[in-house]
């Protein structure tokens, strides 16, 4: 059975992401999807809107055949290492034939020239990093500006550069890049994104928009506003989530812990904390003082500079949420990977997959938490412990087994 890999966050799964995985399956030939998927907290240091399950669920609904959590160690990372970890997984799994991620280009020669330069990581390119860094840009501008002044011979710098500005492009830049560091033989295609801009705030005339514009519905008016972008499973499961008080989640449900740690934190414990860099620990105990109100969006606000970006903050503060520190997400210790696979969620070809697994897979398949032990997975349960703390209704019902339902919980079977 060919497998197909695409990487994802469905926050929340929408028309755009159906599209994605029906061009994963064409342009493949493959026979299954396997998606890897971050759990509670996302890449751009934010809550996910809905639960993991849930979002599975949309997943196997939607076409994917077996999903794969990535570890909260990764899926808080920047592009780098949330790259490096998912495609990890996939390349573990030992079933994945090829890797299809959606960019704005659709031009995977270009994005492949530069990543062959940049496996390596050569010394100009950090150098030219810290010199962009110096000179006040954000990391993420710095790093685009640095690998188009890298591109190979065939590829003009100016093109580079302005591909790279894409966030697509340049999250599927890391994929092939991490795909050439771990020497692996998935075979990487692209779609080219289609309808909206991956941060267009409003939706479009079709009915194709952002996540971020399905967000800003959902959050404004509620899952019946969505409900032109997303498919029928997925507004059937924002409704039921809805219903029950487990959504929306944003980040103001976090903020009295959060506030709480970061008003009983000093200077010098707040060092410790994963992206807190270049004495951003004694910015935070300042910016603190003076928010006018007690929220995290008035935190952020505070705290923003040209140099540090909203995303930026966003995952220093779900590290300070989380208790994550320097030491447990230090590049040396994310450089050796994942260290386990654990399913989300399945549909029957899903569990063919799966027994194939068991025989191809070089990581140990975890289908329940309580059955093995590892630091990245205890960190996993400790974020879906206080992602469940913030539910709306969880006085009302046995919150113990919100907080740790990855003890309880079997994969999601469609």
């Amino acid at each position: 059975m060919r497998a197909v890999g695409v990487i994802v966050e469905y926050n929340p799964l929408h028309n755009g992401h159906v599209h994605h995985l029906n061009e994963s399956r064409r342009l493949s030939g493959a026979d299954a999807v396997v998606a890897v998927m971050s759990g509670p907290f996302l890449q751009r240091g934010e809550p996910a809107i809905v639960g993991k399950r849930a979002r599975t669920e949309m997943a196997l609904h939607a076409g994917a055949d077996l999903v794969i959590e990535l570890p909260v160690a990764y899926a808080v990372q920047p592009a780098e290492w949330f790259a490096f970890g998912a495609v990890s997984l996939l390349h573990r799994t030992g079933v994945v034939d090829s890797l299809c991620f959606g960019s704005e280009s659709g031009d995977l020669d270009s994005l492949q020239r530069i990543a062959l330069v940049l496996a390596d990581e050569p010394a100009a390119l950090r150098e030219n990093i810290a010199q962009r860094l110096r000179e006040g840009a954000s990391y993420p501008a710095a790093y685009a500006g640095a690998a188009a002044a890298l591109a190979p011979g065939g590829v003009d710098a100016h093109d580079a550069a302005a591909l790279l500005e894409q966030p697509n492009n340049s999250l599927g830049l890391h994929y092939l890049i991490a795909l050439q560091r771990i020497g692996s033989a998935i075979q990487p295609l692209t779609a080219a994104r289609t309808g909206a801009a991956y941060h267009q705030a409003t939706p479009g005339p079709g009915a194709i928009a952002s996540a971020t514009a399905v967000r800003r519905l959902l959050l404004a008016d509620g899952p019946d506003a969505a409900a032109p972008y997303v498919p029928a499973a997925t507004l059937a499961i924002l409704q039921r989530e809805w219903q029950r008080g487990h959504a929306p989640m944003h980040w103001e449900r976090f903020a009295q812990p959060l506030l709480h740690i970061a008003a009983t934190r000093r200077a010098s414990e707040l060092e410790r904390i994963a992206e807190v860099t270049e004495g951003l620990e004694h910015r935070l105990v300042r910016v603190l003082a003076k928010i006018p109100e007690p929220s995290i969006e008035a935190l952020l606000d505070a705290l923003k500079t040209r140099r540090y970006t909203r995303t930026k903050l966003q995952r220093l503060l779900t590290h300070l949420l989380l208790n994550h520190t320097k030491a447990e997400c230090a590049p040396e210790v994310l450089a050796t990977g994942p260290g386990y696979l654990r399913v989300l969620g399945f549909t029957g070809k899903g569990q063919s997959l799966l027994k194939q697994m068991k025989q191809t897979a070089s990581l140990p398949v975890i289908l329940k938490s309580s059955t093995y032990t590892h630091p990245q997975l205890e960190l996993d349960i400790q974020a879906q412990a206080a992602y469940a703390l913030a539910h709306v209704t969880h006085y009302e019902h046995n919150i113990s087994r919100d907080m740790y339902s990855d003890y309880y919980d079997s994969p999601v079977r469609i």
